[in-house]
């Protein structure tokens, strides 16, 4: 059964149909809360959770709920509420799914997964507590060592929900790695899949052959020394691990899926009146002919595209950086994530962005020059890599083999081009010269990267191109 169940209702929950939720589990369990009180528990007799309750969220964008849950929701706006179940009580599952259950009677709706929330009785838990765990005090953490914090999920797309943020955020501020466990029929969403390079955080794959395996790079795994880590070949060698690789992780079929990936960073002046968010805006409308759907401070995306209030939460939250999640709409697939910071500099924005194609769609590809000019004279741009993959269109990362992004173009923006000295930026080992963008006088320049999509010489290109522009 899963750790999770949300309710998906037309209606705010009001404080009545809360309080019916939360007597799931009957009168005489314990209520606390967590995280500044945004999150409700319902608990054992000591007082440790059995279940935690997110704060009702409204989501206003749509799309949403059938792209991390496969399910249908009412019309936008709806409200989400979601409840996670301690990770081995049982009861404390059957709690999470009655409690799902009532708000989405009362409120109208439904709930997610369906046959987690069949019934509204009240869960018999006589007896029942938890085991004590120095990660109670996370609700989305299911175990902690001296190493990493573990969390297991079993939902169909592991988002970068409220939860999995702050168990981020509270891993890093506790100098551990964070490893998320799942069933092989999970994909990660290209929010999450971007936070987890750092070791020893990574992608836990339960596997029936192998037992475990990193779902980003295939690599057998079993716990040990407080963690999950690559086990060794029996040949290896201190100079050659040779690292097993899951099968499954090999089971690759080409759909002719294809996703467009740009990664840019812009910087500019610190001034009262920056808006913020133009310049992922300006992508987007040239390369799909409109402006962003919706975005958020965590998934599901649950607020219309606006500029101003973007910038709004940036400048609450500064000098510490704020970091979203922006979206696209249903019937074209795209997702970004953009970091926002305060350095010696001024303000950086920090963007990865993809858009996923399938068979017989065409990438604009002509739009790429444009697309850069835009950035270079309009936004401040520092640099930009655009890059093709054989890649789902969904945009879901899944636990097996996916081949390398062929670079199509690499910008340099006009203040990193004036810096170099000489002709450095213009003259390069590559066979196609430069193209100038903006100004003649202050131009930044665009490097056509004309890489065979079937082997790496895009990428040698590439690192060419990079070790000429370090003067390498």
């Amino acid at each position: 059964m899963t750790k999770d169940v949300i309710a998906l209702t037309p209606r705010m929950p009001d404080p009545l149909t809360v309080l019916a939720g939360l007597l799931a589990g009957g009168p005489d369990k314990l209520v606390g809360t967590a995280g500044e009180d945004a999150v409700v528990q319902l608990c054992d007799e000591q007082g440790r959770p059995l279940v935690s309750i997110e704060a009702p969220l409204l989501v206003q964008v749509a799309g949403e709920a059938e792209r991390l849950l496969g399910a249908t929701a009412p019309p936008v706006p709806f409200w989400w509420t979601e409840a996670r179940a301690t990770t081995g009580v049982e009861e404390a599952e059957l709690i999470a799914g009655t409690f799902a259950a009532r708000i989405a009677t009362l409120a109208g709706g439904s709930a997610w997964p369906p046959q987690a929330a069949r019934s509204l009785a009240v869960v018999k838990t006589d007896g029942v507590s938890v085991a004590p765990t120095p990660a109670a005090a996370q609700p989305a953490v299911d175990a902690l060592t001296d190493k990493v914090a573990v969390i297991i999920q079993d939902r169909p797309v592991i988002a970068m929900t409220a939860w999995l943020s702050d168990a981020f955020r509270a891993a890093a501020n506790a100098e551990l790695g964070l490893q998320i466990v799942t069933s092989p029929g999970a994909t990660l969403s290209p929010a999450v899949r971007n936070s987890l390079s750092g070791w020893p955080s990574r992608w836990v794959v339960q596997d029936e052959k192998d037992g475990y395996y990193d779902g980003l790079s295939g690599a057998v795994l079993r716990w040990q020394h407080g963690m999950f880590a690559t086990v060794e070949s029996p040949d290896a060698t201190p100079e050659d691990p040779r690292t097993p690789v899951a099968a499954a992780y090999q089971e690759v079929t080409d759909t002719g899926d294809r996703q467009l990936a740009i990664s840019f960073r812009t910087v500019h002046p610190a001034d009262d009146r920056l808006v913020l968010g133009g310049a992922l805006e300006s992508v987007w409308q040239e390369l799909t002919g409109r402006p962003p759907a919706g975005w958020g401070t965590a998934e599901p995306a649950n607020l219309p595209w606006s500029l101003r209030r973007l910038t709004d939460v940036a400048f609450e939250r500064a000098p510490e950086p704020t970091w979203l999640v922006v979206v696209g709409s249903p019937d074209r697939p795209a997702l970004a994530t953009v970091r926002i910071s305060r350095t010696k500099a001024g303000v950086e924005e920090d963007v990865t962005l993809a858009f996923g194609y399938g068979p017989g769609e065409e990438p604009p590809l002509g739009a790429l020059p444009r697309v850069a000019e835009v950035l270079a004279t309009r936004h401040h741009l520092q640099s930009m890599l655009v890059q093709l993959r054989r890649a789902r269109r969904d945009l879901a990362v899944p636990p097996r083999f996916e081949g390398p992004g062929v670079p199509l173009a690499f910008v340099l923006g006009a203040e990193e081009v004036r810096e170099m000295p000489g002709d450095r930026a213009r003259r390069t080992p590559l066979s196609e010269p430069p193209v100038q963008l903006g100004p003649r006088s202050r131009p930044a320049l665009y490097y056509p990267l004309p890489g065979d999509p079937s082997d790496l010489s895009g990428w040698q290109d590439f690192e060419r191109l990079m070790r000429h522009l370090k003067g390498a």
